[in-house]
């Protein structure tokens, strides 16, 4: 492997924040501290467009949205008409596996990172916002390679990226982000699912071409034009 990869602090910094703020909108309901860092902070604001300029968030305090719309909305989303686990679309008998069958727990495990299932509202490893937390939680792995001027483990850690976007989060999450955009009742889910599928296209990309690899399998210079 070729160990000549290089990534800016912004770059990284960016990864980090949007896999955090994905993964945090889909793992529980959300709460003011939630909504603070996204209102504060104008650029991740300006990600949340027809959130900004919902009428009913200027209408009503935190507390209301919460409890009549945005915690509403959630339960819909993730509780009771759509399922947002990968087993649910890729066994045949559409069953959420909790065991130690699924394959994402094996991963888990091996990069000792662990599911606090009583912690978030979910059932299964599985879950979108677990899955997003683990992205999340490789590229804050990163910052220490970086740091160590690991550049090995740097290239390391976006092959398995690379892999569990391929095998996991892309086989599975467009799917259930569609109905979730779809079927979302506030602008704040709705705007969630667009910036979810479209963060995750978009750094499944970036991944390939910091590997040097094209999307379609090619590496870069070895396809015929």
């Amino acid at each position: 492997m070729s160990t000549d990869i290089t990534v800016t602090a912004e770059e990284l910094a960016n990864r980090i924040t949007l896999y955090a703020v994905i993964s945090r909108l889909m793992m529980i309901e959300i709460d003011a501290d939630f909504i603070k860092s996204i209102e504060s902070n104008e650029s991740l604001l300006s990600l949340f467009p027809n959130y900004k300029n919902w009428d009913k968030r200027k209408e009503f305090n935190f507390s209301i949205l919460k409890e009549r719309y945005l915690d509403v909305d959630y339960t819909n989303l993730f509780l009771l008409h759509l399922v947002p686990y990968e087993s649910f679309y890729t066994r045949d008998d559409q069953m959420i596996e909790s065991g130690g069958d699924n394959p994402v727990i094996t991963l888990y495990n091996a990069l000792d990172f662990r599911v606090e299932l009583d912690k978030a509202r979910v059932v299964s490893p599985d879950h979108i916002g677990v899955e997003l937390e683990f992205m999340y939680m490789l590229c804050v792995a990163m910052e220490r390679a970086i740091e160590a001027d690991d550049h090995e483990g740097l290239e390391e850690l976006f092959y398995i990226q690379k892999g569990f976007l391929e095998d996991h989060l892309l086989k599975w999450a467009p799917m259930y982000l569609i109905n979730m955009k779809k079927e979302s009742r506030t602008p704040l889910y709705h705007d969630g699912a667009e910036l979810a599928m479209e963060f995750l296209l978009s750094d499944f990309e970036y991944v390939n071409q910091k590997l040097n690899i094209q999307l379609g399998g090619c590496n870069s210079g070895s396809c015929g034009s």
